[in-house]
């Protein structure tokens, strides 16, 4: 790989808070649901962001009034905004040091403050009440995690899924996979509500999706095909579908639960799942399919070759490649799609637009053999196991909520829908979390 292609990567900061850093904001920028404005912090050697002087400041009391709010609402000293400092972009310099620095505002790097109401407009405004804390809708991230229980597989746990409505957890190893109720995930002992068994014990589920309705589940692995079950009223096999290729390594579900995407060594099978109908066997390089993901329409795959690489699903012509310097073990997209996280096997996590030439790169700097990432629903965190080692990373600001430690290297990790729940796959069995808000 070029240097030139990393100096393009910025680089972020994952942290811990300090007396410094009170809060840390978690709706803006990167992560933004509904393509909010990305808040950027300003250099400190640049000085904090400033309202140009209104011309008649000195004259008209209501534009000296609305001057000095709008004023203490940017200042960082007026309010307790200290994490403006500390945001995604707070280390976001070229690795190189060459390119330009990154910028708040619009595209020109410029701060444009709005115009400021007439007298008629501010009094309206003025004469508005405010609105309550209380009744402000807030998206939580946890503060903390209790080990609740441990699920009894018996045998590697390789993937899991978890079901919100009624809660269930499906631990997927070799030979079968385990049904277990919300009354397990509170105990140690507990038999799973059900097994599954597949024809060839020899079978070994590698990845698993849940469908978006949580009525089905796709799965695959060491078996020539892939699996697809009806969950509910009981689980059983609703189909099976052959696959080309002898080991399916991930699998990807689009957000319609339409297409299913299986990657095997070389390749990626592109399925309409509603028919169980293969579409395309799409080529890929051979060490670059160890992972997929799907972010409205593109795919993304990587592995071994350490690039990653983005597909248009309707022209199947490559779009982008990315060379990332070290073995890609993971990727995963936040709900809006708009964000691709990929984790590396020197434990960094690498962060890219799906549609803009956005880049950064979060450093951890420490080898692992298992790197996992997944996203809250709520979009607010995200998890990345690390070996046996789990961060809950606060979105956008990398912020660390908690940290776990386990004694075996994490396989799999799930977060339930109602963020209720993380799930762990290690050794022989699961870790139950309950996530403390």
């Amino acid at each position: 790989m070029s240097e030139e292609k990393e100096d393009l990567f910025r680089t972020l900061r994952i942290y811990d808070e300090t007396k410094e850093i009170k809060k840390m904001p978690e709706s803006s920028g990167v992560f933004s649901h509904h393509g909010q404005r990305e808040q950027h912090q300003v250099d400190g050697a640049q000085g904090m962001l400033q309202l140009p002087p209104c011309p008649s400041i000195q004259h008209d009391p209501v534009c000296q009034e609305m001057h000095s709010m709008m004023q203490q609402q940017w200042d960082p000293h007026a309010q307790d905004t200290s994490g403006l400092q500390s945001m995604w972009f707070s280390e976001a310099e070229p690795e190189g040091g060459t390119g330009s620095r990154f910028q708040p505002g619009d595209k020109t790097g410029q701060f444009s403050s709005p115009s400021l109401p007439n007298r008629e407009v501010w009094s309206f405004l003025k004469a508005i009440p405010p609105i309550p804390d209380e009744a402000v809708v807030k998206q939580k991230s946890p503060c903390g995690s209790w080990r609740v229980g441990t699920l009894r597989h018996g045998k590697r746990v390789n993937a899991i899924a978890i079901s919100s409505a009624p809660c269930h957890v499906y631990t997927c190893g070799t030979g079968y996979i385990r049904v277990w109720d919300e009354n397990a995930l509170h105990a140690s002992d507990r038999a799973p509500q059900a097994q599954l068994d597949f024809q060839d014990p020899r079978n070994r589920v590698l990845t698993c999706k849940l469908f978006p309705d949580e009525q089905s589940l796709i799965t695959g692995g060491m078996a020539r095909g892939l699996t697809l079950w009806d969950l509910a009223p009981t689980p059983q096999v609703r189909a099976q579908m052959a696959s080309t290729g002898s080991i399916c390594y991930s699998l990807a579900l689009s957000s319609d639960a339409h297409l299913c995407l299986a990657s095997f060594k070389g390749f990626v099978e592109i399925w309409d799942v509603q028919n169980q109908i293969l579409i395309r066997k799409h080529e890929v390089p051979p060490y670059a399919s160890r992972c997929v993901d799907i972010t409205g329409f593109k795919f993304w795959t990587g592995g071994e070759d350490t690039t990653l690489y983005s597909w248009d699903l309707r022209s199947y012509q490559k779009l982008q490649q990315h060379s990332l310097c070290h073995e890609i073990l993971s990727i995963t997209h936040d709900p809006s799609e708009e964000w691709v996280l990929a984790g590396l096997k020197m434990s960094d996590v690498v962060i890219l637009h799906a549609h803009r030439e956005e880049k950064y790169k979060a450093i951890v700097q420490r080898y692992t053999q298992h790197h996992n990432l997944k996203f809250a629903s709520c979009g607010t965190y995200f998890m990345a196991t690390l070996d046996e080692v789990i961060h809950c990373l606060a979105a956008p600001s990398l912020r660390r909520l908690f940290q776990a430690e386990e004694c075996y290297n994490i396989l799999c990790c799930e977060v339930s829908s109602d963020n209720r729940y993380l799930v762990t796959g290690s050794k022989d069995s699961a870790t139950v979390y309950q996530l403390l808000y």
